[in-house]
């Protein structure tokens, strides 16, 4: 019985995304037509410039990271890349808050690894 406890406990931390994932997550940028350019990045909770072909570091969101990008071919690309849902969050509901703080804080989000964005040859 006293290791149950402690076991419990453990486990329960170690569900919460708040406390195990970093609030950033990298996305790996890159033009279809292999070109380098520019996009701005906007989520609710941040707005960022990058070059592109890069990797970036991207803030969590439950909504869509939203580009607007230009090549410096003179093509340019608007559009939404989605977030999904990770798995730490339904052992956060059932283990320690019922998922609440990693709703307010969205580190239950995440953003796929690497992301090309349709451009026109």
């Amino acid at each position: 019985m006293r290791i149950l406890i402690p076991l419990t406990m453990i486990c329960a931390l170690s569900a919460c995304a708040t406390i195990t994932n970093d609030e950033n997550v990298p996305v790996a940028l890159s033009f279809s037509n292999g070109s380098n350019g520019t996009c701005t990045l906007q989520n609710k909770r941040v707005t960022l410039n990058v070059d592109i072909p890069s990797t970036t570091m991207v803030r969590r969101s439950d909504d869509n990271l939203q580009y607007n990008c230009k090549s410096f071919k003179g093509g340019k690309a608007t559009g939404g890349i989605p977030s999904s849902m990770g798995a730490k969050i339904v052992a956060s509901a059932v283990f320690l808050d019922l998922g609440i703080v990693d709703s307010i804080t969205d580190k239950h989000r995440t953003y796929p690894a690497s992301f090309v964005i349709p451009m026109a040859k």
